[in-house]
Protein backbone atom coordinates (compact mmCIF):
# COMPACT_ATOMS: atom_id res chain seq x y z
CA UNK A 1 0.00 0.00 0.00
CA UNK A 2 1.28 3.48 -0.85
CA UNK A 3 1.86 5.90 2.01
CA UNK A 4 2.08 9.68 1.88
CA UNK A 5 2.85 12.22 4.59
CA UNK A 6 0.43 15.13 4.36
CA UNK A 7 1.34 18.69 5.28
CA UNK A 8 -1.00 21.59 5.96
CA UNK A 9 -0.91 25.01 4.25
CA UNK A 10 1.74 26.20 6.72
CA UNK A 11 4.13 23.46 5.51
CA UNK A 12 3.87 21.72 8.89
CA UNK A 13 3.43 17.99 9.12
CA UNK A 14 0.01 17.03 10.42
CA UNK A 15 0.82 15.01 13.53
CA UNK A 16 -0.88 11.97 14.97
CA UNK A 17 0.03 10.05 18.10
CA UNK A 18 3.72 10.16 18.98
CA UNK A 19 4.75 12.99 16.67
CA UNK A 20 4.70 10.89 13.52
CA UNK A 21 3.33 12.42 10.29
CA UNK A 22 -0.08 11.12 9.26
CA UNK A 23 0.43 8.50 6.55
CA UNK A 24 -2.21 8.07 3.87
CA UNK A 25 -3.14 4.80 2.25
CA UNK A 26 -5.18 4.49 -0.95
CA UNK A 27 -8.44 5.18 0.91
CA UNK A 28 -7.08 8.35 2.47
CA UNK A 29 -5.60 9.44 -0.83
CA UNK A 30 -9.11 9.07 -2.24
CA UNK A 31 -10.20 11.66 0.33
CA UNK A 32 -7.46 14.02 -0.90
CA UNK A 33 -8.71 13.35 -4.44
CA UNK A 34 -12.27 14.26 -3.44
CA UNK A 35 -11.21 17.44 -1.69
CA UNK A 36 -8.57 18.68 -4.18
CA UNK A 37 -9.62 16.98 -7.42
CA UNK A 38 -11.98 19.80 -8.51
CA UNK A 39 -9.21 22.39 -8.08
CA UNK A 40 -6.78 20.24 -10.06
CA UNK A 41 -9.42 19.85 -12.79
CA UNK A 42 -10.05 23.63 -12.97
CA UNK A 43 -6.31 24.27 -13.30
CA UNK A 44 -5.94 21.66 -16.05
CA UNK A 45 -9.00 22.95 -17.91
CA UNK A 46 -7.70 26.53 -17.63
CA UNK A 47 -4.45 25.54 -19.33
CA UNK A 48 -5.67 22.90 -21.78
CA UNK A 49 -9.10 24.34 -22.69
CA UNK A 50 -10.34 20.83 -23.45
CA UNK A 51 -12.42 19.21 -20.74
CA UNK A 52 -11.59 15.63 -21.73
CA UNK A 53 -7.84 16.38 -21.63
CA UNK A 54 -8.27 18.09 -18.26
CA UNK A 55 -9.94 14.98 -16.84
CA UNK A 56 -7.06 12.86 -18.12
CA UNK A 57 -4.51 15.15 -16.48
CA UNK A 58 -6.37 14.91 -13.16
CA UNK A 59 -6.20 11.12 -13.37
CA UNK A 60 -2.52 11.22 -14.34
CA UNK A 61 -1.59 13.52 -11.45
CA UNK A 62 -3.36 11.47 -8.79
CA UNK A 63 -2.26 8.12 -10.23
CA UNK A 64 1.31 9.37 -10.26
CA UNK A 65 0.97 10.39 -6.62
CA UNK A 66 -0.43 6.98 -5.73
CA UNK A 67 2.32 5.11 -7.59
CA UNK A 68 5.17 7.36 -6.43
CA UNK A 69 4.20 9.05 -3.15
CA UNK A 70 7.83 10.03 -2.53
CA UNK A 71 7.51 12.75 -5.19
CA UNK A 72 5.62 14.80 -2.59
CA UNK A 73 8.52 15.73 -0.34
CA UNK A 74 6.53 17.83 2.11
CA UNK A 75 8.23 21.09 1.15
CA UNK A 76 4.82 22.67 0.63
CA UNK A 77 1.14 22.03 1.17
CA UNK A 78 -0.54 19.24 -0.77
CA UNK A 79 -2.50 21.81 -2.81
CA UNK A 80 0.69 23.65 -3.80
CA UNK A 81 2.23 20.34 -4.83
CA UNK A 82 -0.87 19.39 -6.86
CA UNK A 83 -0.98 22.83 -8.51
CA UNK A 84 2.64 22.49 -9.61
CA UNK A 85 2.23 18.86 -10.71
CA UNK A 86 -0.88 19.76 -12.70
CA UNK A 87 0.87 22.66 -14.43
CA UNK A 88 3.80 20.41 -15.29
CA UNK A 89 1.50 17.65 -16.61
CA UNK A 90 -0.37 20.19 -18.73
CA UNK A 91 2.88 21.58 -20.14
CA UNK A 92 3.97 18.07 -21.09
CA UNK A 93 0.63 17.44 -22.77
CA UNK A 94 0.84 20.76 -24.62
CA UNK A 95 4.24 19.78 -25.96
CA UNK A 96 3.06 16.45 -27.20
CA UNK A 97 3.69 16.55 -30.94
CA UNK A 98 0.37 14.92 -31.80
CA UNK A 99 -1.52 17.64 -29.96
CA UNK A 100 0.41 20.67 -31.19
CA UNK A 101 -1.60 21.31 -34.33
CA UNK A 102 -4.96 20.81 -32.62
CA UNK A 103 -3.95 23.11 -29.77
CA UNK A 104 -2.90 25.84 -32.18
CA UNK A 105 -6.22 25.56 -34.04
CA UNK A 106 -8.10 25.91 -30.79
CA UNK A 107 -5.92 28.83 -29.63
CA UNK A 108 -5.07 27.05 -26.41
CA UNK A 109 -4.61 30.15 -24.33
CA UNK A 110 -7.71 32.28 -24.72
CA UNK A 111 -7.77 35.56 -22.81
CA UNK A 112 -9.26 35.40 -19.34
CA UNK A 113 -10.13 37.98 -16.76
CA UNK A 114 -7.43 36.55 -14.49
CA UNK A 115 -4.69 36.99 -17.11
CA UNK A 116 -2.31 39.93 -16.95
CA UNK A 117 -2.87 42.55 -19.58
CA UNK A 118 -2.13 40.11 -22.42
CA UNK A 119 -4.47 40.37 -25.37
CA UNK A 120 -5.64 37.39 -27.43
CA UNK A 121 -2.82 37.78 -29.97
CA UNK A 122 -0.18 37.88 -27.24
CA UNK A 123 -1.63 34.78 -25.59
CA UNK A 124 -1.56 32.88 -28.90
CA UNK A 125 2.06 33.97 -29.39
CA UNK A 126 2.85 32.79 -25.86
CA UNK A 127 1.20 29.44 -26.61
CA UNK A 128 3.41 29.00 -29.67
CA UNK A 129 6.52 30.04 -27.77
CA UNK A 130 5.84 27.57 -24.96
CA UNK A 131 6.01 24.72 -27.46
CA UNK A 132 9.77 25.24 -27.89
CA UNK A 133 10.64 26.89 -24.58
CA UNK A 134 12.73 25.08 -21.94
CA UNK A 135 10.44 23.54 -19.31
CA UNK A 136 11.47 25.76 -16.39
CA UNK A 137 10.97 28.92 -18.48
CA UNK A 138 7.60 27.68 -19.71
CA UNK A 139 6.44 27.14 -16.13
CA UNK A 140 7.55 30.63 -15.09
CA UNK A 141 5.92 32.14 -18.19
CA UNK A 142 2.55 30.58 -17.36
CA UNK A 143 2.70 31.37 -13.66
CA UNK A 144 3.81 34.98 -14.21
CA UNK A 145 2.24 36.05 -17.49
CA UNK A 146 -1.00 34.04 -17.51
CA UNK A 147 -1.76 33.45 -13.83
CA UNK A 148 -0.39 36.80 -12.65
CA UNK A 149 1.44 35.26 -9.69
CA UNK A 150 4.09 37.19 -7.77
CA UNK A 151 7.73 36.14 -7.61
CA UNK A 152 7.13 34.83 -4.08
CA UNK A 153 4.12 32.75 -5.10
CA UNK A 154 6.00 31.26 -8.04
CA UNK A 155 9.01 30.51 -5.84
CA UNK A 156 6.80 28.65 -3.38
CA UNK A 157 5.23 26.55 -6.15
CA UNK A 158 8.54 25.77 -7.82
CA UNK A 159 10.37 25.24 -4.49
CA UNK A 160 13.10 27.77 -5.16
CA UNK A 161 14.11 31.29 -4.12
CA UNK A 162 12.50 34.54 -5.29
CA UNK A 163 15.89 35.54 -6.66
CA UNK A 164 15.94 32.41 -8.84
CA UNK A 165 12.48 33.37 -10.17
CA UNK A 166 13.82 36.83 -11.01
CA UNK A 167 16.72 35.21 -12.84
CA UNK A 168 14.33 32.91 -14.72
CA UNK A 169 12.17 35.88 -15.76
CA UNK A 170 15.31 37.63 -17.02
CA UNK A 171 16.24 34.46 -18.96
CA UNK A 172 12.67 34.33 -20.27
CA UNK A 173 12.95 37.89 -21.58
CA UNK A 174 16.34 37.12 -23.14
CA UNK A 175 14.95 33.93 -24.69
CA UNK A 176 12.06 35.90 -26.16
CA UNK A 177 14.44 38.53 -27.54
CA UNK A 178 16.57 35.84 -29.22
CA UNK A 179 13.48 34.23 -30.73
CA UNK A 180 12.28 37.59 -32.02
CA UNK A 181 15.68 38.33 -33.58
CA UNK A 182 15.81 34.89 -35.18
CA UNK A 183 12.41 35.26 -36.88
CA UNK A 184 12.64 36.17 -40.56
CA UNK A 185 11.02 39.48 -41.43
Amino acid sequence: MAALAIYDDNCTALRHGFGEPVMLDEWQLASVYRSHGPSVFRRARQLLRVEADAYEVVQEVFLSLLERPEQFQGKSSVMTFLYSATTHACLNRMRNASNRERLRREHLLQPEESSRELNAEQLVMLDRAIQSMPDELAQVAIYYLVDGLTHEEIARIMSCSRRHIGNLLTRLAEWGQKQEEAEPC
